[in-house]
């Protein structure tokens, strides 16, 4: 209602103050029945060229340069959860796929003549220097106990528990701690 007050206030103040504004504006505006019949219609002729296909794919290449990149994991600070998070899945997809590549080669072993008895791998490796036996343990034991403990931590979650910001920092650093320590003690045995 006020829009349409201050709009017809703004034509009388035109046509009084430029009344020949008004009538060229009028004059030059198209009808709506000019409009209708197809009269007083703008045109804009487009013009068109055939590409070949290496042209399209040059010119779609130029417009991906041009367009926005969005942010990557590079501009973001490391936190605990999604470091935490990527570790548990890494090491549940290295735990699983050291499994099934044993009990490949396990299942293998009797056509290639390779032998993979309990006492031959325990021989094999009671024979190896103690740094080995330690570093072989510890790269067995790592992925193993975080896997385990990380896994225990989403169990808890699960109940609904420790799921607020501050406890799921403060538990995904008990898990890194009692890793470290558990794994160290366990390559040590």
């Amino acid at each position: 209602m006020i829009s349409q007050k201050v709009a017809q206030q703004s034509l009388r103040r035109l046509a009084v103050q430029q009344p020949y504004a008004m009538r060229w504006s009028l004059m030059n505006s198209a009808s709506p029945a000019a409009v209708a019949m197809g009269r007083n219609v703008q045109k804009r002729h487009a013009t068109t060229s055939t590409t070949t296909q290496a042209d399209a794919s040059k010119i779609l290449a130029q417009q991906r340069l041009n367009r926005p990149v969005s942010p990557h994991l590079s501009i973001y600070r490391p936190q605990i959860t999604w470091i935490g998070s990527s570790a548990h899945r890494i090491t549940g997809i290295a735990l699983s796929g050291s499994l099934y590549l044993f009990a490949t080669a396990y299942l293998a072993a009797p056509l290639f003549g390779w032998h993979l008895e309990s006492a031959s791998i325990a021989a094999a490796f009671g024979a190896l220097p103690i740094a080995a036996k330690v570093l072989i343990k510890g790269t067995a034991a790592f992925p193993f106990v975080y896997h385990c403990l990380n896994g225990v931590r989403h169990l808890v979650w699960d109940l609904g528990r420790g799921i607020s910001n501050q406890q799921v920092i403060k538990s995904g650093w008990a898990v890194v701690g009692l890793t470290v320590v558990s794994a160290l003690t366990l390559a040590l045995l």
